[in-house]
């Protein structure tokens, strides 16, 4: 347990310091981007980058389903066995490299209709979007070790070479992009970064895992002995569709019903939700293959102590962001981009709440994947029907709010009810009422604080803060009081941001004394 708990927040520690330094780079970078590039380029790349998410649903799964398989042999230190489970790997991979290869090729003959009078020019469209090909088909084909890596608990050496890669790539496309403002160039350099990542990360793998042996022949035949892993991907492949239309076809739905420029400035809003969102994502992909490991050794009574201070983990952190977004989002924008660039209040508290459900299921959805249930596969069905429905009748008439109602909409009952009773019954094996009796104090105490911070907003914020001075000046007399107060209620209220703290028995001692006052 201790060698997990190391690993894990060595992921959480190596995740942090890229995440603060790319933090301040996408900001800077967006606003260099965005005067000397133009808004219709940034908007044209944030929708050609979706339709290639798009097209990564090819992936089906595969990854997921193959990472639950490597746990066990990994704990035993099968060699063995990991290599015949990554050669399966190395060649679905290769196949899913060649059918998003096809299946991109296929999209762009539509670009002429789809990019239409765009100023930039279809050369341009179609340059941009081969180079973002071949960068996700290059992936596919050479990084899929980097999967092996993560269920061994050392993300963090996959998020030290390709964020650091990231960080010189952005910093090297600022100064062109400041000095020539020529946009072939920036992608060319994209294309470049990719290669060489790609090359740097296969060096360091063989240096890791001098004993791994890949071999294709063998990985297609051995499909046959895992019947499981085909099985598992096709559960998979579903939610992965729904999870792309629910989470980050955002900016393909804007530049089609809405319009392209309008990419560009919604973006600037989901700039900031996505480095957030990532944030939670380093503290989840330190955590989740201990998590699996966890599972596999069958402590029923450890398993729940650990849900319920992951959930408290959760839930701190989910206060943290949702209360900053909900307060100073829109004096960022201004102070960052200018007043032009804002959008209507109603749509920012519409991204905020469905960023808020996505966030506080998170401990309910790694433990999902921990357990390797995926056979729900009518509730991303009725999602994804939800989803398509409500965004195409809403959207053509209230635009980007439209979108986000069927975003809201379609998944708010799945994952607030269905999916805590489907980790509960079939795979922790114990009653919903017991997932609701802990989880309500700490609902009930985030929305309590909510709405504290909605009215600071509204009566403070909005009518003073127009400078980044007066902005961190109210960040110290507003915020930190509101973090605080929530923090030491959660403490009060829940048992498991009592575990949490009670792992350093000095915080322990110092909240029990704040209480005693």
């Amino acid at each position: 347990m201790g060698e997990r708990v190391h690993r894990s927040v060595m992921n959480i520690k190596v995740g942090m310091l890229f995440y603060v330094l790319g933090l301040f780079l996408a900001f800077f970078s967006r606003k260099v981007f965005l005067d000397c590039l133009g808004a219709e380029f940034i908007g044209l790349t944030g929708m050609l980058m979706n339709i290639m998410s798009f097209l990564s649903v090819a992936e089906l799964g595969i990854g997921t389903s193959i990472v639950y398989f490597l746990y066990k042999p990994l704990q035993e230190d099968n060699h063995e066995e990991i290599n015949v489970i990554m050669s399966m790997l190395a060649y679905l991979y290769r196949c899913i490299g060649f059918v998003i290869g096809v299946a991109g090729l296929i999209a762009s003959l539509f670009f002429p209709w789809w990019f239409n009078g765009l100023t930039t020019g279809l050369p341009l469209v179609y340059f941009a979007f081969f180079s973002f090909l071949a960068s996700s088909v290059a992936g596919y084909v050479f990084n899929y070790k980097q999967l092996l890596v993560g269920a061994n608990q050392k993300q963090y050496l996959v998020n030290a070479y390709f964020q650091t890669i990231s960080i010189v790539q952005s910093s090297t496309q600022i100064l062109l992009a400041y000095y020539y403002r020529n946009l072939w160039l920036w992608v060319v350099v994209g294309l470049v970064f990719t290669i060489f990542g790609i090359i740097v990360f296969n060096i360091r793998i063989r240096q890791l895992y001098p004993w791994l042996r890949i071999n294709l022949k063998d990985g297609k035949k051995n499909l046959k002995k895992y019947p499981e892993v085909l099985h598992k991907t096709r559960q998979i492949f579903v939610q992965r569709i729904k999870d792309f239309i629910l989470y980050r076809s955002d900016e393909i739905m804007v530049g089609w019903l809405v319009s392209i420029v309008q990419v560009a400035y919604y973006g600037n809003y989901t700039i900031i939700t996505n480095k957030l969102n990532f944030l939670v994502n380093i503290l989840s992909d330190g955590m989740n293959a201990g998590i699996g490991n966890l599972i596999a050794e069958g402590n029923d009574k450890n398993t729940m102590k650990v849900f319920w201070e992951l959930t408290a983990i959760r839930f701190l952190i989910v206060g943290i962001i949702i209360f900053a977004l909900l307060m100073f989002t829109q004096s960022f924008i201004v102070c960052w981009l200018g007043a032009d660039y804002l959008l209507d209040d109603i749509i920012l508290y519409l991204l905020i709440f469905n960023l808020f459900i996505f966030l506080s299921r998170g401990v309910v959805e790694m433990y999902i994947s921990a357990c390797g249930l995926y056979q729900d596969v009518w509730a991303a069905w009725t999602e994804l029907a939800l989803n398509l429905t409500v965004t195409l009748c809403l959207a053509p008439f209230f635009g980007i709010i439209g979108i986000l109602l069927g975003k809201i909409i379609s998944v708010f009952f799945i994952a607030m009810f269905w999916k805590p009773y489907f980790l509960f019954s079939q795979g922790l094996h114990q009653k919903v009422s017991v997932y609701w009796r802990g989880m309500l104090p700490f609902y009930l105490t985030f929305f309590i604080f909510t709405f504290i911070a909605l009215i600071t907003k509204i009566t403070i914020i909005d009518t003073h803060v127009n400078t980044f001075i007066t902005l961190i000046g109210y960040v110290i007399i507003t915020y930190t009081p509101i973090l605080f107060l929530y923090c030491i209620s959660l403490f009060i209220a829940t048992n498991g941001m009592k575990y949490f703290i009670a792992r350093k028995p000095v915080l322990y001692r110092i909240a029990n004394k704040i209480l005693q006052y």
